[in-house]
């Protein structure tokens, strides 16, 4: 007999698969640090942050804008009426409201974006994209799909960037997507 002593974490997560409250029970093991499972979370963490690093590096250097700055133009640029709210544009750039609002401030000191009251809601505020912002996302984005294209898209076969989508899609739809859908000043919801 070992002289080792294993201890299991274990965690017990209810889910209601039927819609109604029956629930249906999942037993999960903490990992071990030793559990060679975790290599694949190590690796991912690793080439998330490079991968992010570049292409911050590659649009600062190219266009004077940061990953951050390039996201929430593209947000604003997909928005109905290329603009959204600033606490709706925070969520979807993955930042507090305070961060979207510097962030915000130095798009609107660039002439990239225009913050506005909100007309249905004095409390609250949008930004909207400018021409002049549209104009500088153009040219950034050949300089960012470029880099998608080579430290990401040209690095990964076909079936591994489906099985990435599909582990990534799984993790997102456990933890939720967060996305608002009511994303403007003007519908009258605030």
């Amino acid at each position: 007999m070992s002289d080792s002593v294993v201890a299991l974490s274990t965690t017990i997560t209810m889910r209601y698969d039927d819609g109604m409250a029956t629930p249906v029970a999942t037993l999960a093991t903490t990992p071990a640090p030793d559990d060679p499972r975790l290599g694949a979370w190590r690796s991912f963490l690793h080439a998330h942050a490079r991968l992010l690093r570049r292409l911050d590096e590659e649009l600062q250097d190219a266009h004077g804008l940061s990953l951050a700055e390039y996201d929430a133009l593209v947000q604003l640029a997909n928005a109905p009426g290329r603009r959204l709210r600033m606490s709706i544009l925070a969520e979807r750039v993955l930042l507090s409201r305070s961060g979207i609002t510097r962030l915000v401030d130095r798009l609107v000191a660039a002439g990239f974006v225009e913050r506005s009251a909100c007309v249905s809601d004095a409390r609250g505020a949008e930004a909207a994209l400018t021409a002049r912002g549209l104009d500088r996302l153009r040219e950034a984005s050949q300089t960012h799909l470029g880099g998608v294209q080579r430290y990401f898209l040209g690095l990964i076969t076909d079936p591994d960037r489906d099985a990435i989508e599909r582990g990534c899609n799984g993790i997102l739809d456990e933890l939720g997507r967060e996305v608002a859908a009511d994303s403007s000043c003007t519908s009258g919801n605030g």
